[in-house]
């Protein structure tokens, strides 16, 4: 049970119709509810909640502030990483940045601190409300189940899976917890940016017409990389360095460009593309330091309406960056994360701000003692099998569509989780790398 510094499964081969058919029941991001009895018991305004965070990375003390700044009345009383020396460093931290001005918003013990990777397993058993996610990706389908499973609400990082038997495992609790009337807030935050959220509404209510395309660029420069250091086992080393193996990650354009995707497809009303296909490769990071990952992706979605989604990343050094959501309609474009259209009538937007970490962790404790349980479920679990689809086309060269994207075999996790000696993975090859 890692940490995550940004950002098993379940093997049933649910069919697209079946899929469909659950996203229906789920009614799309939000779905309100009553909750029981003990369910509300820290539900009232005046009742603290107990959130447990589970992956001490940056990432996870980031949620942790978060939270505490999304409501007055809640302390986070458990931790848990795989790594003790995580542990106790982000408990220094935490302690010095919430624990002030004579407000104690951490109350952890060393009886409430897990490590390991059975921490999750011990955290839901403690009587905390709300668990916020914030390990590697690969881990999130296991953590999550376990959680609505134990009758807990979840802030859920993105994305939510690096597999297609991940998606569906997570599909399955999505649906569980709306039975049971649990929250689960996505950390796809984009949604929770008010600037942004009007934009989307102004442009799905036709301020450029019809959309035509969609260009998401995520052009970035590189991240971090922990040498390894001699007492390392090859697991622990892989675990360390997270984001640049695809079973841990589901490469970076799952675990970074996924923010951008799932603006587009908000932007298609949260239904998935009917194919892809696309290239990809890893020109610049080529030492074996970065794992398996690729360094840049170029994918084309097509929509059975004809609509097209043209997707770029890479995370290279001294080239080109952009961020942003460039959306061709006809009559007029915009961009999503400047807040700006160009139509018939030019439109910025100049209405509040606020910060959209501190904004969705404020949505979902409001929900929670409101009664009114949000679940983000859907477009979670879409927007990361999006993400996965187009990693299976760059891997390998061949076009992909949404049925067989969603019911693939390939499951990644490893054989056994213990430290040691693992398989080191190959760097995939277009054209050679089969689909599975």
């Amino acid at each position: 049970m890692p940490q995550s510094d940004s950002s098993t499964p379940n093997t049933s081969n649910d069919s697209r119709r079946d899929f469909m058919k659950k996203s229906v029941i789920l009614g799309g991001a939000a779905a309100a509810g009553s909750l029981s009895f003990a369910q509300t018991a820290h539900a009232a305004g005046g009742d603290t909640l107990k959130v447990a965070l589970i992956g001490c990375g940056g990432r996870g003390m980031g949620a942790a502030k978060n939270a505490t700044v999304g409501d007055p009345n809640l302390k986070i009383t458990v931790l848990a990483d795989i790594f003790p020396d995580r542990l106790d460093a982000a408990r220094k931290i935490l302690d010095h940045t919430l624990n002030t001005d004579g407000q104690k918003r951490l109350e952890v013990t060393d009886e409430t601190c897990f490590t390991g990777f059975d921490a999750y397993k011990k955290v839901m058993e403690t009587d905390v409300d709300v668990v916020l996610l914030t390990t590697p990706p690969h881990f999130r389908p296991v953590m999550l189940k376990a959680a609505i499973a134990a009758g807990k609400h979840v802030f859920c990082e993105k994305p939510v899976a690096v597999d297609a038997p991940g998606c569906r495992s997570v599909m399955e609790t999505v649906e569980e917890a709306r039975k049971k009337k649990l929250s689960i807030v996505s950390g796809l935050c984009w949604r929770y940016a008010p600037a942004v959220q009007e934009t989307v509404k102004r442009i799905k209510d036709g301020a450029i017409g019809d959309i035509i395309a969609i260009q998401e660029n995520y052009l970035a420069g590189t991240l971090w990389n922990r040498p390894r250091q001699p007492e390392w086992s090859e697991m622990e080393n892989q675990i360390r360095n997270w984001l640049y193996y695809t079973w841990l990650s589901g490469d970076h354009n799952n675990e970074q460009h996924i923010h951008s995707l799932d603006k587009a497809l908000w932007l298609m009303d949260d239904e998935p593309p009917a194919s892809c296909y696309g290239m990809g490769g890893r020109q610049v990071r080529t030492d074996p330091v970065y794992g398996n990952i690729f360094d840049h992706h170029a994918v084309c979605y097509e929509y059975a309406s004809g609509v097209k989604v043209f997707s770029y990343t890479r995370q290279m050094e001294n080239c080109f960056r952009e961020t942003e959501d460039h959306i061709m309609g006809t009559k007029g474009s915009a961009r999503v994360l400047k807040n700006q259209i160009k139509g018939a009538e030019d439109w910025k937007y100049r209405g509040p701000g606020g910060n959209m970490y501190d904004l969705e962790h404020k949505a979902l404790y409001a929900g929670i003692r409101s009664g009114n349980i949000i679940n983000n479920g859907i477009y979670m679990t879409r927007s990361t099998m999006m993400a996965i689809m187009g990693r299976m086309a760059t891997y390998t060269g061949q076009k992909i569509t949404w049925e067989k994207a969603w019911n693939s075999e390939l499951d990644l996790t490893p054989k056994v989780y213990e430290w040691g000696d693992i398989e080191i993975p190959e760097v995939p090859k277009p054209g050679f790398t089969p689909f599975v």
